[in-house]
């Protein structure tokens, strides 16, 4: 499946621009698993299912710590063909109350020199009703969803915590956790949240309605791999003032430091969020530093330039409980699942 990905599928996409290269690789993969012949070859392909690969993570039992980041089905629609990859979970969105169509295009970019991509697509997603559709239809059971939400562009800073609290009742009995996201660079102050005042009292309230539910749901904050170390001392305090499950470490970087592609190009593209390989060292460093000062109590799951073994087991070395990707899966495909995981049993 390598082979096949590598030498035949990969230079077929990566001759199409990047969002309709996703979209057909979607609409192949669900095609295939409509032919019951092809759906069993790639679930054989892509299954490996070991006990030791099995984690409790804030109270949910992952049949395996790697996952797919949010950001790769914004919709939730995917899900169902997603979970035959081997992934152990799945996270949907970022999704909004209502829907929107993101920023202009072109919005998603290349980097091949640096295996990596630069995106600012805004949240662009169907909203709320059509998630919640979505997750009404059965998914291959083990598999865990997280539910990552955020607020329209639309929507001031000021009114943010409305949007997020729409998000969370909408979705409570839907997914199995759920990330706050204020780290996205792509709609315009959001990151504002991020600063200690706004980012306490909206979590404090997400968690206050959380506390009185029959079964409060985890509740975990993605962060942004730009933040200082003050800054995340700050980010270390709330969390523990709120009680906060978790921690997402990273979203993308608005850095662009180090790159290989020339430096014409990258501002030709424009603003975005960088992800992929260029981001693997500052995204281990946050996860490193957070959980120093964290210890066991705050899971973190690791996210950053992972693309290979190594790389995961750098961030579960350094304090992750779990791992996602996304760019790795664009530049390495979807075998890449299957590598992590013999990686970690090759560790045991």
């Amino acid at each position: 499946m390598d082979f096949l990905y590598r030498f035949f599928l990969k230079p077929i996409f990566f001759a199409l621009s990047p969002e309709t290269a996703h979209r057909l690789t979607l609409v192949l993969f669900e095609t295939a698993l409509r032919i019951p012949l092809l759906s069993t070859l790639l679930w054989r392909s892509f299954r490996l299912e070991d006990p030791e690969l099995e984690r409790v993570v804030f109270g949910l039992h992952f049949r395996n710590p790697v996952g797919l980041a949010a950001g790769f089905d914004k919709n939730g629609k995917h899900l169902r063909a997603m979970s035959r990859l081997g992934f152990g979970f799945l996270e949907l969105g970022t999704v909004t109350p209502k829907a929107q169509d993101g920023n202009p295009k072109p919005r998603l970019f290349r980097l091949p020199k640096d295996r990596a991509l630069i995106n600012r697509m805004g949240f662009n997603n169907k909203g709320l009703e059509t998630v919640v559709k979505q997750l009404h239809k059965p998914l291959p059971a083990r598999v865990l969803i997280g539910g990552n939400i955020g607020k329209n562009k639309a929507t001031p800073n000021e009114e943010a915590a409305g949007d997020y609290v729409q998000c969370f009742e909408a979705l409570y009995s839907l997914v199995d956790y759920f990330v706050v996201n204020v780290s996205s660079p792509n709609t315009p102050g959001l990151r504002e949240l991020q600063e200690k005042g706004p980012l306490k009292a909206l979590l404090s309230q997400l968690q206050q309605l959380n506390r009185a539910k029959p079964v409060p749901k985890p509740i975990l904050l993605k962060i942004a791999p730009d933040l200082s170390n003050e800054q995340l001392d700050d980010i270390v305090e709330i969390v523990r003032a709120t009680r906060l499950a978790g921690i997402i470490a990273t979203n993308t970087t608005i850095s662009r430091e180090g790159l290989q592609t020339p430096a014409a190009a990258v501002e030709a593209i424009g603003p975005g969020g960088l992800s992929g390989a260029p981001l693997r060292k500052r995204a281990t460093e946050v996860i490193r530093y957070l959980h120093v000062r964290l210890g066991q109590d705050v899971p973190i799951i690791g996210v950053g330039g992972i693309e290979s073994a190594e790389d995961a087991l750098e961030k579960l070395e350094a304090g992750a409980s779990l791992v996602q990707i996304y760019s790795g899966l664009i530049y390495e495909g979807p075998g890449l699942i299957k590598r992590i995981k013999k990686g970690i049993l090759s560790r045991k």
